[in-house]
């Protein structure tokens, strides 16, 4: 039976989860993946700057620090990106290096402090350290960032497809890239108790690839990621009690990688079996176009309509056994067995039928098959 601690930590594990697929669609749309890798471990000296400057563990300061800290880091790269005109992997990467490596030294300071070893904790997550009380602020906090996200839609859908005609239209693009930025640092310090600052981005980008295989429109992919989002949040957070001393998000972020793993195989269109399946239908369809090409080339050649050509010649043509091949033009009614010339000829021999001919000349594919990729459009 679940008990109240366990129900605690899957209630605040869900809405981390919803939360950070949603808003995570937005990285990985805009290509920006390793923003929310920025941000999350930028926010580790706030986290410590939070404790020194309230002297303790209070989770107000702690948490404010972080989103501070969060916030800035993201900005930064934003100045670096859009003001200094530096590379977005190099600003990225610059700004990532900087804070973690601040946080790292304010952590070796503040541990000569009372009560800092449980700053750890925002390292990885511990799912002790969410409180009941907690889940109501979380839920409000939450719910805030949603109602930011409904009310500019349609400018946070515009800016994350076309940045040049949302300038155009005169949009501040500058100012919703801020919010946005915003929002997730507000997303990540939530999620710092249970997934820590090494591993939130995880539950960022994961759920979002995987709802990325599976629709195309943004909205869809918005709903499905934090469906995903809470799927592996809660699974996460209920495996990981069923073992003793286990944490809960890396868990969590096993749980979302699973996903996204079986999303990248079995997605019906982006997947990578239905990706196979059509590069099969396309050779097996290339092959049979073959057939009918050379079974018409010798027609032609020997300038007779009826000619039938002798299966060996097509196994030569095609470099491999041409009987699969026949076998399903056969049965399409594109191609017919004929008699061997001689009596002591064991070969079978072929010829094309009308709808063979239609086929060849009509651009179709020699047997049916449908191949070719679909693009992708969202």
């Amino acid at each position: 039976m679940l008990n109240p601690t366990l129900i605690t930590v899957i209630m605040a594990a869900t809405v981390i989860g919803a939360l950070a697929g949603a808003l995570g669609t937005f990285l990985v749309l805009r290509g920006q993946s390793l923003l929310g890798e920025v941000i999350s471990h930028a926010a580790l000296p706030g986290v410590v700057g939070g404790f020194l400057a309230s002297g303790g563990r209070d989770m107000s300061a702690i948490l404010g620090g972080a989103l501070i800290s969060g916030a800035l880091a993201g900005l930064v790269v934003q100045v670096l990106r859009r003001g200094a005109g530096v590379k977005a992997d190099a600003a990225l990467g610059t700004v990532l290096s900087l804070f973690f490596a601040a946080g790292v030294v304010l952590l070796s300071i503040a541990q000569l402090q009372p009560g800092a070893a449980g700053l750890t904790v925002f390292l990885f997550g511990q799912a002790a350290s969410v409180l009941r009380a907690d889940l109501l602020p979380m839920v409000l906090v939450a719910l805030g960032v949603v109602s930011v996200l409904a009310l500019f839609w349609k400018e946070f859908q515009l800016i994350t497809f076309d940045r040049e005609a949302a300038e155009v239209q005169g949009l501040p693009v500058v100012a919703l890239e801020t919010l946005l930025t915003v929002l997730i640092a507000i997303t990540i310090v939530l999620g710092l108790a249970l997934a820590g600052v090494v591993l939130m981005v995880a539950m960022l980008i994961a759920p979002a690839v995987a709802a990325r295989q599976w629709v195309r429109s943004l909205g869809a992919m918005v709903a499905l990621a934090g469906l995903f989002g809470v799927i592996s949040g809660a699974s996460g957070a209920l495996l990981s009690a069923m073992g003793e001393g286990v944490a809960t998000g890396p868990v969590m972020v096993l749980m979302a990688m699973a996903v996204t793993t079986l999303s990248l195989l079995l997605a019906p269109e982006r997947g990578v079996l239905a990706r196979w399946r059509r590069q099969m239908g396309a050779r097996r369809a290339l092959r049979g176009r073959q057939v009918l090409a050379a079974l018409d080339g010798l027609s032609r050649d020997h300038r007779d309509p009826e000619y039938t050509s002798d299966e060996a010649m097509l196994d030569a043509y095609l470099g491999t056994n041409a009987g699969p091949v026949l076998s399903r033009l056969q049965k399409g009614g594109f191609i017919r067995a004929a008699a061997p010339v001689a009596p002591e000829i064991q070969g079978r021999r072929w010829e094309l039928t009308g709808a063979g001919l239609e086929r060849l000349h009509g651009g179709d594919s020699g047997d049916g098959a449908q191949g070719g990729d679909r693009g992708d459009d969202a």
